[in-house]
């Protein structure tokens, strides 16, 4: 058990690192295990707590605390976010912690009496701009709806110059304390931000706009480790949030007896000799998050499926509604499919792709296997889409 580690004189970081987890919200793969952070902030007067840590890693929180301060004498813990990997040990350092309030937003108290049964007598609720003054430390608390629940909020440590946004800005991974101990931790963070705020990018570009007049010197997320180079996250949240994208495309295929996959192959080659950046994801076996982070900064998609049972391959389906539901920036897309007996595949993927605004360029369907000609018919859609993505 790792023990509390001062981050900034008087803020202590009390987390958890969660080395044998593998997998988040039944969803996100976790090759790297993550981590609950929390955070100890003691001024000359007060003392609070920012966030908790995940349900079953109470006794180790607490005990980290205890090696600080008595946990008895906190003043105060800070709810930033409701979601029980970081408000899930609540109870338990309430009832070590019989005089702290908890600081929460409205919406955030709503949630605290339903998850986690705080009386309403505990509870101090804040709104955007408010502080509290623990002697020599004073924390502000920014409203930050939908990143990536409608109650988050983040703590800024005005003196240090360290904000404590919740999730925004984090990485799952166990490993490393600062960011510049992880060699890829910018890949890591993109990923994340595919998987769990690119759906919330007009939320973020807003939390941006309000961060923009603070000095930060520390970022502190409950996630992965802590930037101290602030820029390196800040920069890849600018260009996340405003959607930019490359001239890239993501291809997304599944295949079952071969037919789209040499659909797919002719597309894929098609597009590296118009120039284009081609990230290419065999389906039945896609990490979630290696996925998403590639829809981050992609222009287009080649979604290749073949037709089971009158629709799309379930794998298929699973990628075309992860696109409906994290809204990448992509502008265009382009299907290819083949069937055995009866087709359906071109139907659902229309059906799910025309409410989301991204443009079909075409599509392809074979019959049974490919022959020239629909090699043909596939590099030449490649070629459109290709002209579209770098136009």
């Amino acid at each position: 058990m790792t023990a509390g580690i001062e981050v900034r004189e008087g803020i202590y970081w009390v987390g958890v690192k969660d080395w044998a987890r593998r997998s988040f919200d039944g969803l996100i793969p976790l090759p790297h295990g993550t981590s609950y952070n929390a955070y100890l902030v003691r001024g000359a007067t007060k003392t609070a707590l920012v966030d908790t840590v995940n349900p079953g890693f109470e006794g180790e929180l607490l005990a980290k605390l205890t090696e600080v301060t008595d946990p008895a004498r906190l003043d105060y813990v800070i709810m930033n976010h409701a979601e029980p990997d970081h408000a899930g040990a609540l109870p338990a350092v309430l009832a070590a912690a019989p005089r702290a309030e908890v600081v929460l937003t409205a919406k955030g108290a709503e949630m605290a009496v339903r998850l986690y049964r705080v009386p309403e007598d505990r509870m101090r609720l804040v709104k955007d701009g408010d502080a509290l003054d623990l002697g020599g430390k004073t924390l502000q608390f920014v409203d930050a709806p939908f990143l990536h629940w409608p109650e988050t909020m983040f703590t800024y440590a005005v003196e240090d110059k360290v904000l404590f946004p919740c999730d925004f800005f984090g990485t799952h991974t166990a490993e490393g304390l600062y960011d510049d101990e992880v060699v890829d931790l910018t890949v890591r963070a993109q990923m994340y931000f595919g998987a769990i705020m690119m759906p919330f990018r007009k939320a973020g570009e807003r939390a941006l706009e309000k961060l923009s007049s603070l000095p930060i010197e520390l970022i502190a997320p409950s996630h992965g480790p802590l930037w101290r180079h602030p820029e390196r996250v800040l920069t890849l949240y600018r260009r996340r949030t405003a959607g930019e994208t490359l001239h890239k495309v993501v291809v997304a295929y599944v295949s079952m007896w071969g037919s789209t996959e040499r659909l797919v192959r002719v597309a894929a080659e098609a597009l590296l000799r118009q120039g284009v950046q081609v990230a290419v994801h065999e389906l039945a076996h896609v990490d979630v998050s290696d996925l998403a982070g590639e829809l981050v900064d992609a222009r287009a998609i080649v979604l290749g499926a073949p037709t089971v049972l009158g629709a799309l391959h379930p794998a298929a389906l699973n990628a075309a509604h992860l696109v409906r539901t994290l809204r990448p920036p992509l502008r265009y897309a382009a299907v290819l499919s083949s069937y055995g007996w009866g087709g359906g595949a071109l139907r659902q993927a229309g059906e799910i792709f025309g409410p989301t605004g991204i443009e079909v360029v075409g599509t392809v369907e074979v019959h049974g296997a490919p022959g020239p000609e629909d090699e043909a018919r596939a590099g030449a859609l490649a070629r459109t889409l290709a002209a579209k993505v770098t136009g």
